[in-house]
């Protein structure tokens, strides 16, 4: 198995449209990519603003090219962020 991680520090006032775009819109489209298994939003306040990780987790490597293809990160979303990764993070699964 594989988890794939992206990183983005948001704009404190846009952090609840964040999530809602993420549940309404990101996770509706990629739970019909087949080899997806799950996901998760992992939220923290810091000084700068709110940080997000999203965490999904594939069958295989194969199995995220249906999802890696897309955009990593929409426009109206860069709107909603200070900083965010550029470029996913992928590990495989050992336990």
């Amino acid at each position: 198995m594989i988890s794939r991680q992206w990183r983005g520090l948001c704009k404190p006032e846009h952090a609840q449209a964040y999530v809602e775009h993420l549940q309404g819109e990101t996770f509706p489209a990629i739970r019909k990519i087949s080899g997806f298994l799950s996901a998760s939003i992992l939220r923290r306040q810091t000084y700068e603003g709110i940080e997000f990780l999203v965490v999904t987790q594939w069958e295989s490597i194969e199995s995220i090219h249906g999802f890696a293809g897309a955009e990593v990160v929409p426009a109206k979303v860069q709107k909603m962020m200070i900083e965010y990764d550029h470029v996913v993070r992928h590990f495989e699964i050992v336990v």
